[in-house]
């Protein structure tokens, strides 16, 4: 495996480890976004044992102990796994998270005090501005969250839009139907009426990229695509509730 580096807006940086064996069908991407500003950010620390892959991945952006920011969407090992070796490479970094992921896990399992960050709130890296959105078990997880960079316009979107396979850095096409085709292997997405609502919100957002934590990041028509992700939610609780 090779630990690839893309960028895929301006001074927002894609990096992707694929792994051919880790779902029955293509493999899948796990992915990091390491946002280069005057305090850098880096959004997902990836698994703990892919450590040493994405740290040198990320090495080639920029000196780890330059970044001034980790943060992830929700508890979850793929989101978090390595947290405490980014705080001990980057030592001069602040962990900044949602708050239920603070007080229900993080604050007792990292090895530096977490920084809350509220719903809504922006966080100007010198550059790059970054707005924490909470999203309650969208995709999954009662402390689930999303980063919208508000430079670039990219909606740092996490595990929406997850799908399979390794592919180019950026595409523009299917992002929908990729997306339920993994939804039907997986079955990762918590069904509520808020789902759908959600969803729309972020689109209201009309992002110029989709930063998907698994697959391939998405620059075709973001809005209609979180329209239609959202209409596909929905009828699928409709179907559910009959």
């Amino acid at each position: 495996m090779k630990t690839a580096v893309d960028e895929i807006a301006e001074g927002l940086y894609r990096i992707c480890s694929y792994l051919p064996d880790a779902s029955p069908e293509e493999g899948i991407t796990f992915n990091q976004f390491l946002l280069d500003a005057e305090d850098p950010l880096l959004f997902h620390c990836g698994p703990r044992l892919l450590f040493p892959d994405i740290g040198e991945a990320a090495g080639r952006i920029m000196d780890l102990d330059r970044i001034r920011w980790i943060s992830f969407g929700h508890f979850e090992s793929d989101e978090c796994g390595s947290m405490n070796r980014w705080l001990a490479a980057a030592p001069d970094a602040t962990l900044v998270i949602g708050e239920v992921t603070a007080q229900v896990s993080v604050a007792d399992l990292a090895n530096r005090t977490p920084q809350i960050w509220a719903d809504a709130e922006v966080i100007d890296l010198g550059g790059k501005r970054v707005r924490r959105i909470d999203t309650p078990h969208v995709l999954h997880g009662w402390d689930a969250g999303l980063v919208f960079e508000e430079t670039t316009g990219t909606l740092l979107c996490g595990d929406l839009f997850t799908h399979t396979g390794g592919g180019p850095p950026v595409r523009d096409d299917d992002v929908i139907e990729r997306a339920f085709a993994a939804e039907d292997l997986f079955k990762s997405t918590a069904l509520t009426p808020f789902t759908a609502p959600t969803i729309r919100a972020l689109a209201a957002l009309d992002p110029s990229t989709l930063a998907i934590m698994h697959g391939s990041a998405f620059a075709g028509d973001c809005q209609e695509a979180l329209l239609g992700l959202a209409d596909g939610y929905e009828a699928r609780l409709l179907d559910a509730m009959d």
